[in-house]
Formats: C-alpha cells, sequence, structure tokens
C-alpha cells in the first residue's frame, strides 16, 4: 500500500479528521472526547521521510512522538526511529507486518532484513516495519551509566549472603537508580509499554493503514497483547511468540524466572554436556557436570581468570551459561567449549580461549538495562519491602542459584525506582481475531507455565506448545512445524482449531563427537 493510489490519498488524507481518529484511538474511551482537542496535529500530520538505512538494506525514517500521550502538549517531544522492509511481489502484498524487539532494551530496526529474509511467504506478503523503542537504540534513548560505572553492578559473586555483600548490592542498585535519574530523569516515567503501544498506533497510521498484523517474541509479545487489548480494532493477526506473562506483574513473573533459568541448565544443558564427556571431558553423568562447574565456580572467586580483556569471576560464569541456554544450536556448543577451556586454562589453544572469552566476557550493558529496568520498574507495581527480598533471594540462591542468586540486585532496582504513573492495561482478547501464541516448554526466560496463564487470558488465541525443546524463540528457528502454522496463519488467517504441539528440534551434535563414542 506504501505505492499504491489508495496509499497516496490515505497519507494526503492525514488531516483534521484523521487527527481526531488518531485521538480517540491513542486515549482511553472516557477521554476520547477531550482526546479531540488535545492531540496537536504535528503528530498526525507527519510525513515519514524514508531514506536507505546506514547499515542495513532496509528504508529508515523518524517520527515525532509526545513524550507523554496523556498530556501530549507538555513536555519536549521525542523521536522514535522506524525501518521498513517492502513487500518483495507487489502483486502479492497483503499489508503490514509489524514487529517490536525483546528486552525491554533491544532493538529493533534491523529485525525486518531478518524475519523476511527467513520467510519467502512473508518476504512476498509484506512490508515489514519495526523501530527502536523509546529510550533505546536511535530513538530518543536513556541514559543512566557508562560502561565503566555499570561494570561494577556484576562484580563479585551473587551468591555471598554475607551481611557486607548483600548491603554492596543492594547499595549498587540504589546507585543506579540514583544515576538514571540524574541523567534521564524527565524521560523515565514515560518509558513504558503502554506509552510505547501508542507510538506504534501513531506509526500505523502514518503508513496509512487500518489494520496491521503484528509479530513479536519475548519481551515484545508483551508489547503485542497491550497493542492488542487498547487497539483491537487496528489488529489484523498477532503472532505472539515466547510469552511474557503479560496477564500479570512483572514482578510475578520475575519470580518464575529462577526455577525456569535452572530447569533449562539442569535438565537440558548438563545431561547434554554428559552425553558428550569423550568431548568435553566434563563429566559423564550431569550430577558430574554440575560439580565439575561448582567446582570451577568456586575457584574463580578466589582467582578470577583474564581472557583477553575480560574478567572471568563467578558471576560472568553465570552470565555466559544464562546467555549460552537461550538457544540450544547457538549457544551449547560454545558454552561447553568454553567451560573445558576453563578446565586447562594455561595449556588452552588460543581458538579455546577466544571462545571463553567471547561466552563469558560479553553481557547487555548500560544502554540495554536502562531500557529494560525502565520498563520493568514502571510498568506495573513492585515490592517495595527489602527484608522480603533478601530472604526470597536468600532461598533462590540455596535452591535455584543460576539467576536466583542475582534476584535481589535486580528486585532492589525496582523496589528504589520512582513511583510510576502507568495505567494499569488488562489483556482480555475482547474484540480481537484469532491470535496465535508460540512457547517451547523449557524456555528458559519466558517459561511455559506463564505463557499458558497468558494464553489463557487472551482469550480466542491458540497456544503452540513446542514440546522437547527450550529455545527462545520459535519462528524461524529451524522447526518446520512451528514454521508451517505461523506462514499459514499470516497468509490466510488459518489457525489450528485448538491448542496444538510441534515436536522440538533434536539438540545439537558437537564436532568431534564421531571420533568418540556416539551420542545419544
Amino acid at each position: 500500500m506504501f505505492t499504491s493510489a489508495a496509499a497516496r490519498r490515505t497519507a494526503s488524507a492525514l488531516s483534521t479528521v484523521v487527527a481526531t481518529a488518531i485521538a480517540a484511538a491513542v486515549l482511553p474511551a472516557s477521554a476520547a472526547l477531550a482526546a479531540r482537542q488535545s492531540v496537536p496535529a504535528r503528530y498526525t500530520q507527519q510525513r515519514l521521510d524514508w531514506q536507505p538505512c546506514q547499515d542495513s538494506p532496509l528504508e529508515c525514517a523518524t517520527m515525532t512522538v509526545p513524550r507523554d500521550w496523556h498530556h501530549p502538549g507538555a513536555g519536549a517531544d521525542l523521536t522514535i526511529a522506524v525501518s521498513r522492509h517492502r513487500a518483495s511481489d507487489p502483486a502479492k502484498r497483503r499489508g503490514v507486518l509489524m514487529m517490536a524487539a525483546g528486552g525491554p532494551g533491544g532493538s529493533g530496526l534491523k529485525r525486518p532484513q531478518y524475519l523476511a529474509g527467513g520467510s519467502p511467504t512473508i518476504d512476498s506478503s509484506y512490508d515489514v516495519v519495526s523501530f527502536d523503542q523509546r529510550g533505546v537504540g536511535r530513538s530518543t534513548r536513556a541514559v543512566c551509566e557508562s560502561d565503566a560505572e555499570f561494570a561494577d553492578f556484576f562484580a563479585g559473586d551473587f551468591r555471598d549472603r554475607s551481611p557486607a555483600a548483600l548491603e554492596r548490592v543492594v547499595n549498587r542498585s540504589r546507585t543506579f537508580v540514583e544515576n538514571c535519574r540524574k541523567r534521564s530523569g524527565d524521560l523515565l516515567p514515560h518509558l513504558t509499554t503502554e506509552q510505547t503501544v501508542r507510538d506504534m498506533d501513531l506509526f500505523r497510521s502514518l503508513l496509512g493503514e487500518r489494520k496491521i498484523s503484528y509479530y513479536g517474541a519475548s519481551y515484545a509479545t508483551m508489547v503485542g497483547a497491550y497493542y492488542a487489548s487498547l487497539f483491537p480494532q487496528r489488529v489484523e493477526r498477532a503472532v505472539l511468540d515466547s510469552n511474557v506473562g503479560f496477564d500479570g506483574t512483572w514482578e510475578d513473573f520475575s519470580k518464575g524466572q529462577p526455577m525456569s533459568f535452572q530447569r533449562r541448565f539442569d535438565e537440558d544443558f548438563l545431561p547434554w554436556l554428559a552425553t558428550y564427556d569423550h568431548v568435553y571431558h566434563y563429566g559423564a553423568t550431569a550430577a558430574e557436570a554440575k560439580a565439575t562447574w561448582e567446582r570451577r565456580r568456586a575457584a574463580l572467586r578466589e582467582h578470577p581468570l583474564r581472557a583477553g580483556q575480560a574478567v572471568i569471576g563467578p558471576n560472568q560464569l553465570d552470565n555466559g551459561a544464562i546467555q549460552a541456554i537461550y538457544n540450544a544450536g547457538q549457544g551449547f556448543e560454545a558454552l561447553a567449549t568454553a567451560l573445558a577451556a576453563l578446565e586447562h586454562w594455561d595449556t588452552a589453544e588460543p581458538r579455546e580461549q577466544g571462545v571463553a572469552a567471547k561466552v563469558f566476557g560479553s553481557y547487555s550493558g548500560p544502554d540495554f538495562f536502562a531500557e529494560y529496568f525502565s520498563v520493568t520498574c514502571n510498568d506495573t507495581p513492585w515490592t517495595r519491602d527489602m527484608a522480603s527480598w533478601v530472604e526470597r533471594s536468600g532461598e533462590d540462591t540455596a535452591n535455584l542459584p543460576l539467576v536466583g542468586a542475582r534476584e535481589l540486585g535486580i528486585a532492589a532496582v525496582c523496589a528504589a525506582w520512582p513511583k510510576s504513573p502507568a495505567p494499569k492495561v488488562k489483556v482480555t482478547g475482547a474484540g480481537l481475531p484469532a491470535t496465535l501464541m508460540l512457547n517451547s516448554v523449557h524456555d528458559p526466560a519466558t517459561y511455559h507455565e506463564a505463557a499458558v496463564r497468558a494464553h489463557r487470558a487472551l482469550r480466542g488465541s491458540r497456544l503452540v506448545t513446542v514440546t522437547g525443546d527450550g529455545d527462545h524463540g520459535q519462528f524461524e528457528n529451524g522447526n518446520a512445524c512451528v514454521d508451517g502454522v505461523v506462514d499459514a496463519y499470516l497468509t490466510t488467517g488459518a489457525v489450528p482449531a485448538r491448542d496444538t504441539t510441534c515436536p522440538g528440534k533434536p539438540l545439537p551434535v558437537p564436532a568431534g563427537a564421531a571420533e568418540g563414542k556416539q551420542g545419544k
């Protein structure tokens, strides 16, 4: 529709009539009448000036949005960077497919390139568009700390439960909040999912589209669910892949993650590692492999290792494992190689040490966490009683240490965060067409139990459960069953008659496995 006469006519009609429609769509119904007078035309009458993106084959543009959609005349405007991939076959084009990024804190600008590139059906049928969420990347950014300042956030050992260590963790979290307030204080209250989906609806209107389809993974499932709840009349189809518990609070959802990450590590990764003991020499059973892990972690607490510019201590060991178990095909072999290298560090080959430096030396930085904490702390209420968090985190550190040990540091940020004005968004599914949800049973980050609860809240949705699998992000992940269901839905609207399952992919077979005994 970008090149059709109808689109040009629609774009040229962004006038007082459209301004009124946008205003009614982006504010609660009770405020719709006032909105007709309060949303300035400078937002609704913008034109997207599409130009080639600097570092991708996509087209890029910017749009201006209110700092606060509930008071659009107050405060400096924000800039939102947007991108698009045009449908490769205009004759087959059926509309716009909008995406958002995960995190919160990820960049969305390049995502249309990869989504369209992974599906010939989507490539030919949709203009795929995305954006950097407010607070992120090339949009108006939140700034909290420099890399040097933030390095201390993950220093030490989160398992240390001494009074001095607990005080240091809580004080470090509070320092992060104070730095955010000093450097982005007037922006922070407006970095919410609810504000973001209103940006999305302005984007939809500026594209000249009456309705959009949507694909989002991880945190972007919450973005999609909130958009569908506030603007159900604007949704044609929606795919929510690897689901945050968007039916409840961030706090409740986060409390389940120590269990789900530990399950993925203990029940998927460690048995796989033991299967290939003849390759990695880390332990012939899952219990033996875990014992090796614990011995190495304790040793790193006393004697951290240096890999290039990276210093590998116990928290960095955890960081590497947490990231690697998101996707077995992309992460298991690298993590196993890095762990094996730590066991013979002085004689490890440069290639092995390089893998370890990459696995344990890279983690999300302060720009990501500025947005992550802004959104998760603002969207829904958090318990501010630190005594309860100390108690809970102690239990999770003892029983579910991979992520449970860092629970106090994360919760302490939101406990100290400025009180948020974000309104409650209730996800019900009312007024929506059938939506499609995907989730694996052992997803470490967006665990299946939360997806089931969210599915029940989003009435009329269909849940595709991927069995025997724990990968985070199921569409275009090499699973023909999942891809077939999603492609059929996005092109024809066909959904399974009821909730269904797809079998997961086999776990990877490492290079060199055939030289010893065969993996099971």
